[in-house]
């Protein structure tokens, strides 16, 4: 087990104690703090589900009773979610927190595995305290969300393509974007970096998804696409301050009048060229996690609504951070996520110090877009060790080797091949693009209010 830094416990006992001590803070806040969650968002699934399978209802006309709350997800989402149909809530519920928890577990071993294991069970102790606290992420599982099994899908695609498993690339991805539309912006940045094929098979499982869900479902299908996805009031209202999306700071500035689409429609295009600027940069040096984090952000920000709980996008910026030794950065970002303050402007975000504090997310987003560092070097320190052979150069050849020992030099042999590949140490740029560009929801709860008649807002809204 490798040392303690300076400051940290050295013992095991040290240790204990302190995941002990994170451990209590982490029960008495969640168990203090107004969070007003109530798995809600998998009552709207399991509530649709139950209604389409069992009383002959139809998906998009379903409403958790009392309230304006339904399913606003395409068709493929609802057929993905059919085994509910076979469960009590209670045990739908207790499979959600386990598939949640799971994803969650593969995000960590995904983007900062050899660390966490580095410290055996105190790393992954001293982690999962450290996401409890973190506002996405417990909304995300509260809630009973799909965002974090989204985010493991996507960032499988990330993995496989750094691992020198590209030709399985893509599958995760499609099914992603069958599922919730964000993720789909992953397909560009495959484009973006040449991938063609993994793009492909992105494009076509989505489209295979997507006509799965035609057949089974198509009047609901028929009303998805024409209707339902065009209608963002389904979603809920723009300016509420969980919308921590350029549309949402637009939003609440413009309240109580709709915002300029035209404006929304400049800056998306501005922030889009400036994520399609860094991710090819990124993908130029072989840095795929920076890249699939730089699109992450740029989901976030584009994205008409984007509740507090869909930051969990923002995770792999976080090992992007700790992997290139920005641990303070990270540090400080994290405790802003943590405190959602944003919900100190629920009632009224006018003002200049609702415009910076009622969209603080917002702002760590954008700042975290432009300033992300793309190092492919960190790779080795942080992330999985890259294993391209196509990137790599040839060993030296067994006539080489000859020369060196008739040369009568005493002792072994360098360990030329290693020097020659780079791969020994992970110093160099490597990766499946390294040098060029070849192929190679409901909104979260306002935290920090007293409970409302309803688990979101007062303002109408249906399950995202």
């Amino acid at each position: 087990m490798s040392p303690s830094p300076v400051g940290l416990p050295r013992t095991d006992r040290e240790r204990l104690l302190l995941v002990l001590v994170l451990a209590v803070t982490v029960t008495v806040f969640t168990a203090t703090v107004p969070l007003l969650r109530g798995w809600f968002d998998l009552r709207v699934y399991y509530g649709t589900v139950d209604t389409w399978v069992h009383h002959g209802g139809r998906i998009y006309d379903y409403r958790v009773p009392g309230t304006e709350y339904g399913f606003t997800y395409p068709p493929f989402a609802a057929v993905s979610m059919l085994p509910m149909a076979l469960l009590g809530l209670r045990a739908a519920i207790t499979v959600a927190l386990l598939l949640n928890l799971a994803a969650l577990g593969a995000v960590v071993w995904m983007t900062a595995g050899p660390v966490v294991r580095r410290y055996g069970w105190y790393g992954w102790a001293l982690t999962g305290c450290v996401l409890a606290l973190f506002e996405p992420v417990r909304d995300t599982v509260s809630f009973g969300q799909v965002n974090l099994v989204l985010l493991a899908l996507v960032l499988t695609d990330a993995w496989l393509l750094t691992t020198g498993r590209a030709r399985r690339a893509g599958i995760a991805i499609g099914l992603a974007a069958a599922i919730k539309l964000t993720p789909a912006l992953f397909i560009g940045l495959l484009l973006l970096a040449g991938r063609r094929r993994a793009a492909g098979v992105a494009t076509a499982v989505a489209g295979a998804a997507t006509a799965l869900a035609v057949w089974v479902a198509p009047d609901a299908s028929r009303f998805y696409w024409s209707e339902a996805l065009w209608d963002t009031r389904r979603i809920g209202r723009t300016a509420y301050v969980s919308n921590q999306s350029l549309q949402g700071v637009l939003a609440r500035l413009a309240a109580p009048e709709e915002p300029s689409r035209a404006v929304w429609l400049v800056l998306v295009v501005v922030v889009l060229g400036v994520w399609a600027w860094r991710a090819r940069r990124a993908v130029a040096v072989g840095d795929w996690w920076a890249a699939f984090a730089l699109t992450g952000l740029t989901a976030c920000l584009v994205s008409p609504i984007t509740w507090v709980h869909h930051l969990v996008w923002l995770l792999p910026s976080f090992a992007v951070l700790l992997r290139t030794g920005h641990a303070r950065v990270a540090g400080a970002l994290y405790a802003v996520l943590c405190t959602s303050v944003v919900w100190l402007w629920f009632d009224d975000a006018s003002g200049v110090d609702g415009f910076v504090g009622g969209s603080a997310y917002v702002w760590v987003t954008l700042g975290l877009l432009l300033w992300l560092p793309v190092d492919a070097a960190g790779q080795t320190r942080f992330g999985p060790t890259i294993r391209n052979s196509s990137d790599t150069a040839p060993a030296p050849r067994t006539a080489a080797a000859r020369i060196v020992q008739v040369s009568g030099q005493p002792g072994p042999l360098p360990d030329v091949t290693v020097a020659a590949t780079g791969t020994g140490t992970g110093t160099g740029a490597s990766g499946p693009a390294c040098g060029t560009a070849r192929a190679a929801t409901s909104e979260p709860t306002g935290v920090t209010r007293p409970a409302a008649r309803k688990p979101q807002s007062s303002s109408e809204r249906a399950s995202s």
